[in-house]
């Protein structure tokens, strides 16, 4: 009997000893550390030699960088995007364009020299920009020359650490050689190596592990054990590059200015019978110069004689610059586009300047393509150097700030220029599909306030309108035309049309029907609508007023605006 029991003992006990060899495997493969590598090419999506990721203070963008002849390039959208909106690519001129408050720095495409508009040069020793395939890429070390950040390269796989911000961050010391795994849990795979007393940046503490980011800008988790030291530590700010004063001839006082449209040379002799019955009026804006070709050739009407007038009644005169009464055959678009055209139409909107003796210059640029926007503000910039050296007012006309003229960058305006008016009309125009008001009260508080939300109040001038619109609904089809304040009292008058107060608008309203059926409406423009859209300039407490256009207004409107001025 023994003999049989001592067998079953021993299978028995073989049995325990297999199992628990069994279940300790099991146990050491489900609590061991996972040996394997991540791929770290993978990782960082790696595409070719030249491909590098970029890791944006503590997260992984989508953008890449690219490793070219030993320097790092970033494509020029990129660099917009992330480190300057002030870099200009004139692709008419294959050249790299950086303007500041006093001169436009310069890089043709493919070149390691940067010249400038003093006549300085430099040459660098790399390609500042170049082209691969369609694309612009800008040189990083170019781009510190006029921003402050900093980046760090590391190879094997190609990745960059860029840093924009220098906000607290939270660290901790690794008090123990570990690994820094893909994801959290022992069997992820090992992204890098970390050492006892490395430094990590702490991005997010979960129950056991924590999200962080090594010293090489790897992104992975560690287990909390091994983290000690926690602390908070404020980075060192890059201030290498300081940017130029953008001065400002701010006046001092409310604005009060008035749009005076001339025709011809004639016009010049009307001036002191539009302004007889103005009061409190301090700017007058003539329409002098114009745009009247594509090479940026200038026609003006200017007279040395009408500025006497103006400066002898007290009116400073910022005569106005358009882009579409020219009679020439030109495109906006390709005038833009090229450095000499710009620099062609400064140079002569200078010299007609010195030679009337104006005291400012209003640019009014209408209607320009979302394409040619950064041309656009590149002009801009490039004529405020200008009005900065001759001691000229720079002002400049916009639309009410709405997503499609976005293009017009009023926050970029509101630094290199002197006053920016808006436009608050034309909310209901000639081509509108249906009848409306000029300029509602609505439409110009909500400009004010998206205007004041990207530039400082103390440069932002609301212009109003001293005219209306007649409109006729007829068969279904509306047309309308643009009349003075006295010509529409006058029409209301004569077709003894009811006036009722229209809150929302902010206007009176009229209507009637004409015997042959058509729908005539006015939404009136008047001392008592004025008003109100200067109590919401009031509230947004910008730099004064301006009106279109002299000469179209009823007496009373200037003791409206005029109360407003002296306050």
């Amino acid at each position: 009997m023994k003999k049989k029991v001592i067998p079953a003992i021993i299978i028995i006990a073989l049995i325990l000893i297999i199992g628990g060899i069994y279940a300790g495997q099991i146990a050491y493969q489900h609590y061991s550390y996972s040996t394997e590598r991540a791929d770290l090419n993978s990782y960082f999506d790696i595409s070719g030699d030249t491909d590098v990721a970029i890791i944006l203070g503590n997260e992984r963008i989508e953008e890449r960088a690219r490793l070219l002849d030993g320097h790092y390039y970033m494509d020029f959208a990129s660099v917009q995007k992330y480190l300057n909106r002030r870099f200009y690519y004139g692709e008419a001129d294959n050249t790299l364009f950086y303007t500041t408050a006093s001169k436009v720095i310069m890089a043709e495409i493919g070149s390691s020299l940067m010249t400038d508009s003093t006549g300085s040069s430099e040459d660098l020793g790399y390609v500042i920009a170049r082209t691969e395939g369609e694309e612009l890429y800008v040189a990083l070390d170019y781009v510190k020359k006029f921003t402050n950040f900093s980046y760090e390269g590391f190879t094997e796989p190609n990745h960059m650490q860029l840093t924009t911000s220098w906000e607290e961050e939270q660290v901790a010391t690794i008090n123990k050689n570990t690994q820094l795994r893909l994801r959290g849990g022992v069997k992820s795979e090992i992204l890098e190596d970390l050492a006892k007393d490395d430094t990590v940046v702490v991005l997010e503490v979960l129950e056991n592990w924590s999200k962080v980011k090594s010293a090489d800008s790897y992104i992975g988790y560690v287990e909390n054990k091994r983290l000690s030291d926690t602390t908070t530590r404020s980075p060192i700010p890059v201030t290498d590059y300081v940017e130029e004063e953008y001065t400002s001839l701010n006046r001092g006082h409310k604005i009060n200015l008035g749009f005076h449209n001339i025709g011809g040379p004639a016009g010049n002799d009307t001036l002191s019978s539009v302004v007889a019955q103005a009061k409190s009026l301090n700017v007058v804006s003539p329409t002098w110069y114009k745009l009247n070709s594509s090479a940026g050739d200038v026609t003006s009407f200017a007279s040395s004689s009408y500025v006497k007038t103006a400066h002898d009644k007290g009116l400073e005169v910022w005569a106005l610059f358009d882009n579409f009464t020219g009679t020439g055959d030109f495109s906006t678009s390709e005038f833009l586009s090229r450095y000499s055209s710009r620099q062609n139409a400064i140079s002569q909107l200078m010299a007609l300047a010195a030679e009337s003796g104006v005291d400012g210059i209003n640019l009014d640029f209408e209607q320009i393509n979302t394409a040619d926007g950064q041309a656009y503000v590149e002009f801009v910039r490039e004529l405020s150097i200008a009005c900065r050296a001759n001691n000229l007012v720079y002002s400049i006309d916009d639309y009410v700030p709405l997503h499609f003229n976005d293009h017009y960058d009023i926050a970029e305006q509101g630094v290199v220029a002197d006053y920016i008016i808006i436009m608050g009309y034309d909310e209901h125009y000639a081509g509108s599909a249906e009848a409306g008001s000029v300029a509602s009260l609505s439409y110009v508080e909500n400009g004010l306030i998206s205007t004041t939300a990207k530039a400082d109040p103390s440069k932002v001038i609301n212009a109003v309108p001293f005219y209306t619109r007649i409109w006729h609904t007829s068969g279904g089809a509306l047309s309308s035309e643009a009349v003075s304040m006295q010509t529409a009292k006058e029409y209301i008058s004569n077709h003894s049309i009811q006036m009722n107060w229209d809150a929302e608008a902010g206007q009176n309203y009229g209507e009637f029907t004409s015997s042959d059926g058509t729908l005539n409406q006015i939404w009136m423009e008047d001392a008592t609508s004025i008003g109100q859209k200067i109590d919401s300039m009031r509230a947004q407490n910008i730099a004064g007023i301006a009106a279109w256009s002299l000469g179209m207004e009823t007496a009373d409107v200037w003791d409206v605006i005029a109360s407003y001025i002296e306050e």
